[in-house]
């Protein structure tokens, strides 16, 4: 298992394959440079809407792991979640009422 980088606010450059594979290695989930890489070797090329999408992806994937409170939100519970949500729609129906 690799080391956990710390969380900065800046996001490392991601304008080319390279700046992207590059970050992937350091800031991706565990395996996300491999999958990323089997993705694209499986779309083609000549589709640039496909290869937008799948590089898009995998920088959202990185700029998640850069943000504090995204990784916060990544790593609740469910029976938090679940909790946080019946305390919104109690109070929602208390107050429709």
């Amino acid at each position: 298992m690799t080391a956990q980088p710390e969380h900065h606010d800046a996001v490392p450059p991601m304008r080319t394959l390279a700046e992207l594979r590059a970050a992937l290695r350091v800031w991706g989930f565990p395996e996300d440079l491999a999958h990323f890489e089997r993705e694209l070797s499986e779309a083609d090329l000549d589709d640039l809407g496909k290869v937008r999408e799948i590089t898009q992806a995998y920088r959202h994937r990185v700029m998640l792991r850069c943000d504090p409170q995204a990784m916060a939100a990544l790593t609740r519970s469910t029976e938090d979640v679940a909790f946080e949500l019946g305390q919104k729609m109690a109070a929602k129906e208390k107050k429709a009422q």
